[in-house]
């Protein structure tokens, strides 16, 4: 069994800026697997998941058709965590809000000046993306720190040589 997260460290967790990797249902026919692509997202404990995409785009597509997507987030460094969500979509803003859009920019950008560049090189995107917003419903999670402790532990004092 995975060592869960608690409920607030696993909303906590995905409130923190991570590139998270959404995955939709592709039912263009045949058999093809999920999409499943690196975003930029939002999300504050207790609220929904917001992944903004051009309307055109085969993501949006998909995610208008399937009705609901999940989001992976992890962090790669030691001990190892991630959390994961999955819900059905509750809304999708179409044209995206310029709030939504610069609230994105600096999540993933922290610097000022930066997101000021990125926001005026991409401006396009606010006629040409639409912002889904998902509900979590369907959580799983890990943090591998208490495994980590037990490893930490049962090594100490050992060393080359040591029986």
């Amino acid at each position: 069994m995975l060592p869960a997260m608690s409920r607030p460290d696993r909303e906590r967790f995905l409130a923190e800026p991570r590139v998270g990797v959404l995955s939709v249902t592709d039912s263009r026919g045949g058999d093809r697997a999920p999409l499943t692509v690196p975003v930029w997202y939002g999300y504050e404990p207790g609220g929904e998941v917001v992944v903004q995409t051009g309307r055109q785009t085969i993501k949006a597509q998909l995610l208008r058709a399937a009705g609901r997507f999940s989001l992976c987030v992890q962090d790669e460094g030691r001990p190892y965590r991630y959390v994961s969500v999955e819900g059905p979509i509750t809304a999708i803003g179409d044209p995206v809000g310029a709030a939504v859009r610069e609230g994105l920019a600096r999540r993933y950008l922290d610097d000022a000046e930066e997101a000021r560049g990125y926001l005026a090189a991409t401006a396009d995107q606010l006629t040409d993306d639409i912002v889904f917003r998902m509900r979590p419903q369907h959580w799983r999670s890990a943090d591998f720190s208490a495994f980590a402790a037990d490893f930490a532990e049962a090594g100490a004092g050992e060393g080359p040589g040591t029986p």
